[in-house]
Formats: structure tokens, C-alpha cells, sequence
């Protein structure tokens, strides 16, 4: 979720909170404010009427409710005497125009005690107050509004003014991820007055500066090292292929020499292994193209055709679909080369080996050994699962390097007496 959007969120339920809050304590305060201008009209009201009791005496014999809303009862002068003024709710039933019958509706009352000419009376003057119900629906549709408008100008004030204010910071980001060591040559950059935007520039372009560094250091490492182990395994090499087409040298000698002459092989090959899973490792193959999977197995296949005939290997492939990604070609055909490979030098005599291809990515089954692999060590470098002096151990390690260089997925599993690798690609944008 991108840190606008956060943001957003964020200040929608922390708003929520404050608005909710706000419209309780509304709430509380308005009641409030109403039941004390009902209780001072209730106040004025009940002089208003002890006032009209004294000059007219048929006012003191109303015992019910009606349209002037007050009743007026005799006490004894005691309860008068105790008697102070209450204000309380409650509820009179009464009828309205638009009523077709006497309905309850919420009132303010007034309870209170008066004397005149030596007698005592209690007074009840009630006045119609808004229902609390409706107060509550009113109310909540003023914070629901209040809420909708608040939130619609905060994810415009986001839209305009803060999506400006970072709009620095998302051009940079761009260019970093846009970045790549030993192929740009210009660091990110943008023109911004924020301080942590330009403080954050310098700390990665810093970073930069020294990987950049440390990769030319590492290429020319790489580069001096296969020049100068290639050179004297090459003229070792040759030098024994000489020795080898001697023919004085005795058959014993010859199969020492010969012995030797593997071993620097093998070595020639560790080193060539060795340097490319450097180089996948360090991001240097930049020649990314559309490739068809199926096209490269078959070419495998093809190249590997005398080594299974050798070995009586049947090989199949079951091509679903075309399969299809964006890396660089050469490297495809070391990722299928080594899995493949893998599958028939692994293998048993008069074993089988079955590639599947999908729209979701490669599988390769193989008869094997009879024992699963390590499932934790198998893609580790210079891990063997036999004692076979010709294999270096990367060919696996490599394969798994140029699978995690594109987002592949590469596993393995051993089901049913069968080793199984599956390469899992992504779709192709």
C-alpha cells in the first residue's frame, strides 16, 4: 500500500474517532441546552399562572391536562412544605392534528407547591419537548455528513497538495529502481527543497557510489582471475596432450599423465563454473530478450540425444503450451542445459527422463537413485549426491542462481521413486 493511501487510512479512522467522540459530547451538551430553556419556560410559565390563580379561582380547579398543559391539585400543608421544585421527563398522551388517536409523547414537567389565602395546592406544568429519537437520527446523519465532507476533502487535499509534496520522492524512487551497477551511469536525482528528500538522495546515492565501487573492484577481479587460471590450466593442458601422444611413454606413466590431465579438466571446468555463477550473481548478463522455453529444451535434447542413447535413456517431451520469458538467452540455455543435464548424468542405464511444459513453467521427472536428495542442499553450491569425481556440484547452484536473477521458482521433490525438479515462471509482462 503505497504511504499516500496509508495516509488516508489512517486519518479516515483517527477523523472516525474524533467525529464520533464530538457528536457524543454534541449530543450531551444540546440536551442539555434544551431541557434548560424548557425548564425556564416551565419556571416563567408557573408564575404566569399562580399570578392568574390569585385574581381568578376557577383556575385552581383544573385537575386535568388539556390544551394549556398544567394541572393545579389541594395538598396538605405539610407536602406543600416539603414539596420542591422538580424537573423531570415523562411521558402525556395527547393528539395532534395529523393524529387519529391520543399518542405518548416525551415532555418536560415542572412539579411544584404554592399557597393561596392560607391553602395549599400542587402545580404540574408540562411542556412538549423534542423526541429524543429524533434528536438521535438528526444528529447522526449531521456526523455522517459531517464525516462524508471531511474525508472527501482530505483524499482531495491528498490528491493535489500531498501527491505534489511527494511527488520528489516517487521520481526518485523510479530512478533507483531503474538503477543497475556496471550499467547506469548517472546517479538518481531530482530537484526537491524538502530536506529529508534530499538528506535520503545523498544517503543512497552514497550507498550507490560505494557498490559501484566495489562491483568495478569485483569485475576486474573476475576478469584478471580468468585470465590468469585459464592461461596456465590451458598450457598445462596442452603440455600433457603432448606428453599423452608420446610414444615411448610407458602405459603406466601414460595413465598417470592421463590422471592428471582429468583433474586439470575438472578444474577448467570449476573454474568456468565458478566465474559465470559470479557473474549471474552480479547481475551482468543485461541482454534480456523474449525467449520460447520449448525451442531451447528441444535444442537440449538434441545435444544430449548420443549421451541418452548411451546410457539407453528414453527421453520425452510433453509441450502443453508455448512457454515463454524475458531473459537473456545464453543464460536460458545454461538453466535448461544444467536441469536437463542433471536429469540424464543422474540417471540409471535404460532409465527415463520426462519434460512437461506449461503456461506455468517447466517440469523435469527422472529415474534416479532410489534415495531422495537433500531438499535443503540440493541447489547449494558443490552439494553431490555421489561420489562422481567429474562433478564440480554447481551445476544445480548455478541453476538456482539464474532462477532467483528472474523470479523463477525452482524446486525439488522425490515422489513415487522419482526425482522431480519444477521451474515455475512468471508470466511475461
Amino acid at each position: 500500500m503505497k504511504l499516500l493511501n496509508q495516509s488516508i487510512r489512517y486519518l479516515s479512522v483517527s477523523i472516525l474517532g474524533i467525529v464520533t467522540l464530538w457528536a457524543v459530547v454534541f449530543y450531551v451538551n444540546m440536551l442539555a441546552e434544551i431541557k434548560g430553556s424548557i425548564d425556564e419556560g416551565l419556571e416563567n410559565y408557573k408564575r404566569i399562572i399562580i399570578h392568574n390563580a390569585q385574581n381568578d379561582s376557577t383556575i385552581l380547579t383544573k385537575q386535568t391536562f388539556d390544551e394549556s398543559f398544567f394541572t393545579i391539585q389541594p395538598i396538605g400543608k405539610q407536602s406543600a412544605l416539603s414539596q420542591k421544585d422538580q424537573y423531570l421527563d415523562t411521558i402525556l398522551y395527547m393528539q395532534d392534528a395529523d393524529d387519529e388517536a391520543l399518542e405518548p409523547e416525551p415532555v418536560r414537567m415542572l412539579i411544584s407547591a404554592f399557597e393561596i389565602e392560607g391553602r395549599y395546592y400542587q402545580l404540574k406544568v408540562a411542556n412538549s419537548m423534542v423526541e429524543e429519537d429524533d434528536l438521535i437520527e438528526a444528529l447522526l446523519w449531521d456526523v455522517v455528513w459531517l464525516y462524508i465532507i471531511l474525508i472527501g476533502g482530505i483524499i482531495f487535499i491528498n490528491n493535489v497538495a500531498l501527491k505534489r509534496l511527494w511527488k520528489p520522492f516517487y521520481d526518485f524512487l523510479y530512478q533507483l529502481k531503474s538503477f543497475r551497477l556496471g550499467h547506469t551511469h548517472k546517479l538518481p536525482a531530482t530537484a526537491t527543497p524538502i530536506r529529508e528528500f534530499t538528506d535520503l538522495q545523498d544517503a543512497v546515492n552514497m550507498v550507490l557510489q560505494e557498490n559501484i565501487h566495489v562491483y568495478d573492484q569485483q569485475k576486474q577481479f573476475i576478469g584478471n582471475a580468468s585470465h590468469e587460471l585459464q592461461t596456465p590450466l590451458a598450457i598445462a593442458t596442452n603440455k600433457l596432450e603432448l606428453l599423452l601422444e608420446n610414444k615411448e611413454f610407458k602405459a603406466a606413466d601414460a595413465e598417470k599423465v592421463a590422471e592428471v590431465y582429468h583433474i586439470i579438466q575438472r578444474l577448467v571446468r570449476l573454474n568456468k563454473s565458478l566465474l559465470l555463477l559470479t557473474k549471474i550473481e552480479n547481475r551482468q548478463f543485461p541482454n534480456d530478450q523474449m525467449i520460447s522455453f520449448n525451442e531451447h529444451v528441444r535444442r537440449c535434447v538434441d545435444d544430449l540425444e548420443d549421451m541418452s542413447a548411451y546410457k539407453g535413456i528414453a527421453i520425452t517431451v510433453t509441450e502443453s503450451s508455448e512457454l515463454q520469458a524475458s531473459m537473456d538467452a545464453s543464460l536460458a540455455d545454461v538453466l535448461l542445459s544444467n536441469l536437463i543435464r542433471n536429469a540424464v548424468f543422474h540417471n540409471v542405464e535404460n532409465g527415463t527422463v520426462h519434460i512437461n511444459l506449461s503456461d506455468e513453467g517447466l517440469k523435469i521427472v527422472n529415474t534416479g537413485t532410489s534415495q531422495a536428495l537433500d531438499e535443503r542442499q540440493v541447489f547449494t553450491r558443490f552439494y553431490k549426491s555421489d561420489t562422481e569425481k567429474n562433478n564440480t556440484g554447481l551445476g544445480l547452484a548455478i541453476a538456482k542462481a539464474i532462477a532467483d536473477l528472474y523470479g523463477f521458482t525452482i524446486r525439488y521433490r522425490f515422489e513415487s521413486d522419482l526425482h522431480c525438479f519444477e521451474l515455475h515462471i512468471s508470466s511475461p509482462q
